[in-house]
């Protein structure tokens, strides 16, 4: 059984083919084991992908997070999937449609060098209803800007809103420590009113064409970087009216680029092939 390991500005994954995934009995165990860090290969989720049948610029996609749960979608993740089928010389198209859980999404190769690989992906239409996030406090709401979060003492405005997985962005003007954002993260992942749990951004705007994130996510915890949640720190500025429809996001550990144009949302990123993994351990 083979697979690569591929980052996105210091966010991991693990592909897998589907052919290799089916000689696995629990895909969610699986995907917790080999994620593991100290024990296992170490990523923060396992991507499983394989052309269609009879079809070179169409593939299936499935991700499992770190804690073994499984994710609608990932920008960063289509990336890796993309450099998969590159890296392997499966398929010469430029252009890929994956079939996700959350819809179709494409990606266009835009430059190669080596295992480096420049990528625009279709990241689909963002929906704010509280019904398509899903967001529930009992209430109906057309959308969820700057909405009153409240976590025992403390009241949070966030803008909550869905990239094909559910996302709540919280903005500050200065970033709080490592452990206070750790916390909060927490906290609103799991908090009752997200019935899916729900990833976290903490957003500071720079100016009207850039904008810094933090990511909290779903099943992981703090990553380096995060395509949806890039998405999501993007769409969640321009709704609030801080920025213009194309915008520069900095992450921890580089930048990408996420543009709307129309109903969908597009973003420019790197993904690099880090190494060829061969198991020699029995995770199943």
């Amino acid at each position: 059984m083979k697979l690569i390991k591929a980052q996105v500005l210091g966010n991991d994954f693990l592909v897998l083919s589907q052919k290799d995934a089916k000689k696995i009995s629990d895909l969610n165990t699986f995907s917790r084991l080999v994620c593991d860090r100290h024990f296992g290969v170490g990523a923060d989720g396992l991507i499983i992908t394989s052309l269609i049948k009879n079809k070179k610029d169409e593939a299936s996609f499935r991700i499992f997070n770190h804690d073994g749960t499984e994710a609608e979608v990932s920008g960063n993740g289509l990336r890796c999937a993309a450099a998969y089928m590159y890296y392997f010389g499966l398929t010469e198209s430029k252009k890929i449609t994956f079939n996700t859980n959350a819809g179709v999404r494409g990606c266009e190769l835009l430059k190669k060098d080596k295992t480096i690989y420049l990528l625009r992906i279709d990241m689909g239409i963002p929906t704010f209803s509280s019904r398509e996030i899903p967001f529930d406090d009992g209430s109906e709401h057309e959308k969820l800007i700057d909405y009153d979060l409240t976590i025992g003492q403390k009241k949070y405005k966030v803008t909550c809103l869905s990239i094909g997985n559910p996302h709540c962005a919280v903005f500050l003007s200065s970033f709080p420590s490592r452990i206070e954002w750790h916390q909060m993260g927490r906290e609103i992942e799991s908090h009752p009113f997200f019935p899916k749990r729900t990833n976290v951004e903490f957003v500071k705007v720079v100016n009207r064409n850039e904008i810094e994130a933090l990511f909290w996510e779903r099943g992981v915890g703090e990553t380096l970087a995060s395509g949806s949640g890039a998405c999501a720190s993007a769409v969640a500025s321009i709704l609030k009216g801080l920025t213009d429809k194309r915008v520069k996001v900095k992450t921890s550990s580089g930048e990408l680029i996420v543009e709307w144009e129309g109903d969908k949302i597009y973003q420019i990123g790197p993904v690099e092939v880090i190494c060829e993994v061969n198991f020699v351990k029995e995770f199943q």
